[in-house]
């Protein structure tokens, strides 16, 4: 005996409005006091070198 089913999956997408827009009420960007995308390549590199050794320091004191 064969036994069919069917299946009536009704859905709905949610489409509500979330309050984000941009409208006139929207402040316009400002510039940045520094960027890194601005540094020298070397200057950058010693940063990225800094916070690396920084955050090793981390995990060496949380492994101590």
């Amino acid at each position: 005996m064969a036994h069919t089913h069917t299946h009536d999956h009704h859905h709905h997408g949610h489409a509500h409005p979330h309050g984000h827009s941009h409208g006139p009420s929207a402040h316009p960007a400002q510039a940045a006091p520094w960027s890194i995308l601005r540094m020298p390549v070397p200057v950058r590199l010693a940063a990225a070198l800094a916070v690396a050794a920084g955050l090793w320091g981390v995990v060496w004191l949380a492994m101590r």
